[in-house]
């Protein structure tokens, strides 16, 4: 399993040998020490534990400061699981050196909140006449029915909270490692804003 967690710092650009220029998103990640190990056999599925960004030990509650502890790892503000196997124990750090140039990942996190948008802005509807006396502007139309069953069905494409959820891209490639440094470039655009927390997994095709 290659997996880590970290933080997207923001994009830049580098230049291949024939000249063509690549846009990457460079990520400052781990090291992320092993708080926990899921087993088949105990709990059902293969899975590991990481912890990420420590903290100061007032910042967080006793529990988990307990699971921290118990596991032998200082004060970290993020823990998140990963499925899959590894040959690391409990105390362990996961590095950005599990990534080599070339590997294929997949990147999760947080879309960049729009706050409320329309139908247009949201769902990219199109605008109705502008013409004299029209009052469908940039309105969203008909969203039911009259006769049955008289009620707008879940799901209907309209207004509301735009961004703000989470995103997994997949596609992704390790162009460099910089493990001096705990930096990893990666080919393309991620999810959320500069500073947002990332998960990089494996992308298994």
């Amino acid at each position: 399993m290659k997996a880590i967690i970290g933080r997207k710092l923001g994009m830049t650009q580098l230049f291949t040998e024939d000249g063509a220029r690549l846009a990457v998103t460079v990520i400052e990640a781990g090291p992320c020490p092993i708080v926990g190990v899921r087993t088949l056999d105990i709990d059902g599925y293969d899975g590991v534990q990481l912890a990420y960004h420590t903290v100061d030990l007032t910042d967080l509650s006793k529990p988990e400061v307990g699971h921290l502890k118990k596991a032998g790892v200082g004060p970290h503000r993020h823990l998140t699981e990963f499925r899959g196997t590894t040959d690391l124990a409990v105390g362990e750090a996961v590095t950005v050196g599990v990534f080599g140039p070339g590997d294929h990942v997949k990147v999760s996190g947080t879309s960049v909140g729009k706050g409320f948008a329309g139908t247009i802005k949201r769902h990219g509807f199109s605008r109705g006449p502008v013409s004299h006396g029209s009052h469908n502007v940039r309105a969203p139309g008909s969203i039911g029915q009259s006769a049955w069953p008289s009620r707008v069905f879940k799901g209907k494409r309209m207004a509301g909270q735009m961004g703000n959820k989470r995103i997994t891209q997949r596609g992704l490639t390790i162009i460099d490692v910089d493990p001096t440094r705990n930096v990893l470039l990666v080919s393309g655009a991620i999810p959320g804003p500069k500073g947002s927390l990332v998960e990089i997994r494996e992308d298994v095709h």
